[in-house]
């Protein structure tokens, strides 16, 4: 059976060029990029390279590009030095619709007895502006607000944003896993300290990110040991993946322009046919300042891990919302932050695409998809 892949917001296929720009690192320049000799220095050089092509596609310089392990290691980071590097201030300002690598480490925080501000969102899952200002004060350590949603694809107005905790002189995280190479981001134009990146998420491998600190921010590294990243991320560099990540971000450079309109008309034409052929459905958040690849439908009456099941048979890999709360039954939190009904809550579905898609691949959603509504409500509990 062909897969039809709708879930690249939890992960991306590898590029075949990643790949091939992977390989020779894991065979040939095999060499720790620490040592002095010149066969290490191929390491060293495949490194320097992929800083600067990650710095490129973010508008950064490659100083600040700090390579990790993923992106929750790089929210992570960024909460922890915030923190350890201003002891006097034990504030921090998040959202109810974050990815739980920032809400699960937000709460952890408030258990050492900071205070956290979590500010709410309207039915269209937008942010409250006047909350986010009056919450801003002198002891606010850090705010931590992502760049766009994974489950329903709101682009929050981070410049705006930002420009506002810099005006009260505090630090600004942004968590842009899902963001990075979908939607532009200049970070030369854009008052953000920290932000986060996947490589997975673009089409490079899982197991490498990337944590960007603006240069003469005060850094405290999560990790300490060796020297590697100039003292702020110890442990020796994942080199292949670091490549691979690197090769990745050239690629997101490439392709930012088809993805912002080919994905998206590949995204409209998948929501239409859905719309069309499935009555009582919606759409969920706002429609109008979204990633290009992200629809987030919600079927009344239904349950969503039932329409997953079910579209798994056809071969359709779909998700619920966020792959890393996946095994829950409870709704969605950013849906149930955005106040959607019950009944339309629990029967959601993310369906997520990338430059790999195609049309027959969203035909055959649109063709499949009404039919296993209907079987499901047909055998449904929920009755209006």
């Amino acid at each position: 059976m062909e897969i039809r892949y709708f879930d690249n917001n939890a992960t991306s296929a590898v590029a075949p060029e990643v790949l091939e720009a992977m390989l020779p690192y894991l065979s040939d320049f095999y060499g720790n990029p620490s040592s002095m000799y010149a066969f290490a220095a191929r390491a060293a050089d495949g490194i320097d390279q992929a800083r600067s092509r990650v710095a490129a596609l973010l508008g950064a310089n490659p100083e600040e590009i700090i390579f990790t392990s993923c992106g929750s290691e790089s929210d992570n980071t960024a909460i922890f030095s915030a923190l350890q590097a201003q002891p006097d201030k034990r504030h921090l300002i998040t959202t109810r619709v974050e990815h739980s690598a920032i809400l699960n480490t937000a709460q952890y925080w408030e258990r050492q007895g900071c205070r956290v501000t979590y500010l709410n969102v309207d039915d269209r899952g937008r942010l409250d502006q006047e909350q986010y200002l009056q919450a801003l004060g002198d002891d606010t350590a850090l705010v931590s607000i992502m760049f766009a949603n994974n489950e329903v694809g709101n682009i929050y107005p981070i410049q705006r944003m930002a420009e506002a905790a810099r005006e009260r002189g505090v630090l600004f995280h942004t968590d842009a896993v899902q963001a990075v190479g979908k939607t532009p981001i200049d970070l030369s134009h854009m008052p953000v300290d920290m932000l986060s990146l996947s490589g997975h998420k673009i089409h490079a491998p899982k197991g490498i990110g990337v944590l960007y600190v603006r240069r003469g921010v005060r850094f405290r590294p999560f990790l300490r040991g060796g020297h590697q990243e100039r003292g702020r991320r110890a442990g020796t560099e994942n080199v292949p993946y670091i490549v691979g990540l690197g090769k990745a971000a050239q690629l997101a450079t490439e392709h930012l322009q088809e993805e912002r309109i080919a994905v998206a008309r590949l995204r409209d034409r998948l929501e239409q046919g859905i719309m069309a052929g499935v009555p009582d459905c919606i759409v969920n958040g706002d429609t109008e300042n979204r990633l290009p690849n992200t629809s987030n439908i919600s079927f009344k009456n239904v349950e969503g891990e039932a329409i997953l099941l079910m579209l798994d048979r056809l071969g359709i890999c779909a998700s619920s919302g966020s792959a890393c709360t996946s095994g829950s039954l409870e709704p969605s939190h950013v849906l149930r932050a955005m106040g959607v009904p019950f009944n339309y809550a629990h029967g959601s579905v993310r369906l997520s695409l990338s430059r790999y898609t195609t049309e027959e691949d969203v035909d055959y959603v649109t063709e499949h998809l009404p039919d296993v509504i209907k079987t499901l409500r047909a055998i449904s509990p929920y009755k209006d």
